[in-house]
């Protein structure tokens, strides 16, 4: 067979060509120390790793999210702490005017302390994130959520909570709104009785205590109501039934006469049991005045520590001169130290579940950084260089590359006219 002098050149520079490009992979491979550097050199181990990587910037990016969360959550129990710290101080000072030796002008001075605890409580309670957004409002996180309208604050935000996806499987709740803060009670808040603030007779009260869990009546809300005249009053208890108030067979009852209404010893109070509680009352009661005795948070008494604030303010700014004045202070702060007992427990509550989803992203961060560390791995095998390898064939490719050339130069100089 004849072989041309043009095909010798031919596959000669063909043969370099295909050393010289073998040689150049491997070189880049130990450049960037990666055995794919194109996708033609794995197709299929190329493809996996795109899907690795993708899953790898998912994880990244739940991490990313999780800061966030854990920026809100932690910011959520600072300003839960601080709450329940002014909820302690209030009580503290609600204990304090129950003296019966304070006077109205020391009252005055316990109101202009319980003012400044209030406008802390409300500070918090519209306190923001860092980035402008405030933390109790809900999904209406632009505005503040408690506004002052006359003498209450008044939610302005909504009941839902904002969330977000800290993992692929996980939506967590990142803050609170401000019902399940300032006007929400635990499940085992008991009865808070309260006394009508428009009450004209100077009946105070004290309990309730809880007689039966086992009566049929327990559950429900009541109500107390006096009746009759002032010189011969009549009680009712009526029943709350979802819609309206309904009366009981203890109803137009003629209230006994004796020490209980004038008697300052305990033992001689006038006690009423009806629907498993028992409410001991003690002095004189006028046509019209209620006595509400309800489950705190319930529907006949919704809980809001603001209106308890608001209400313990109103009677110790003003004086008490008159029976039936020094009757609503004993009651307001009576049903006020109540409210404020569940009010801390319900932040205490609160704040433990964010305390809770703190350490929940703390399992989830040490779940992603293991997550990281497989899908890392994982690259590594698919696309990773062996060094060791790569040099071995590094040399062999250039000891290739050199031969093929030194062929061409032999070849190139290879003439039949030299044997002229």
């Amino acid at each position: 067979m004849r072989i041309s002098s043009v095909t010798m050149f031919e596959q000669s520079t063909a043969s370099m060509n295909r050393q010289q490009s073998d040689f150049l992979q491997v070189s880049q491979q130990i450049a960037s120390g990666r055995r794919v550097v194109n996708p033609s050199d794995d197709p299929q181990a190329a493809s996996r790793a795109v899907g690795v990587d993708q899953a790898k910037a998912v994880t990244e990016q739940y991490g990313d999210s999780r800061v966030s969360a854990r920026n809100s959550l932690a910011q959520t129990e600072s300003v839960l702490n601080s709450v329940s710290d002014a909820i302690t101080s209030a009580k503290t000072l609600l204990i304090q005017a129950s003296s019966d030796t304070l006077s109205d002008v020391d009252r005055e001075s316990v109101a202009s302390e319980l003012k400044g605890v209030y406008e802390t409580m409300l500070g918090q309670a519209n306190a923001t994130d860092g980035n402008g957004r405030y933390l109790f409002g809900g999904y209406n996180d632009s505005n503040p959520p408690y506004v002052k309208q006359g003498d209450a604050a008044v939610y302005q935000g909504d009941e839902n909570v904002r969330e977000q996806r800290v993992d692929a499987s996980r939506l967590m709740p990142v803050t609170e709104n401000g019902i399940s803060i300032f006007q929400s009670v635990p499940s085992s808040a008991g009865y808070v009785a309260e006394a009508d603030n428009a009450n004209t007779g100077d009946v105070t009260f004290s309990g309730p205590q809880v007689t039966d869990v086992n009566d049929d009546g327990y559950g429900s809300d009541y109500r107390v109501s006096f009746d009759g005249t002032a010189a011969d009053p009549t009680y009712a208890v009526e029943r709350f039934d979802g819609t309206n108030w309904v009366t009981t067979d203890m109803a137009g009852d003629p209230l006994p006469s004796g020490d209980w209404a004038t008697d300052t010893n305990a033992d001689d109070a006038l006690s009423l049991t009806f629907g498993g509680l028992s409410v001991d009352l003690k002095g004189t009661p006028e046509p019209g005045d209620e006595i509400v005795v309800a489950q705190a948070g319930g529907e006949t008494r919704e809980a809001n520590l603001f209106r308890t604030m608001e209400e313990a303010i109103r009677v110790l700014e003003n004086p008490a001169e008159t029976d039936a004045e020094k009757a609503d202070l004993r009651n307001t702060l009576n049903t006020s130290m109540r409210d404020l007992d569940n009010s801390l427990d319900n932040v205490l509550t609160v704040r433990a579940s964010a305390g809770a989803r703190l350490n929940e992203l703390d399992v989830i961060d040490a779940v992603g950084s293991n997550r990281t560390l497989n899908y890392e791995q994982t690259l590594s095998d698919l696309v990773d260089l062996d060094y060791n390898e790569a040099i071995s064939e590094y040399s062999l490719r250039q000891v290739g590359l050199q031969a093929s050339q030194k062929a061409f130069v032999d070849i190139q100089s290879t003439s039949l006219f030299d044997y002229l």
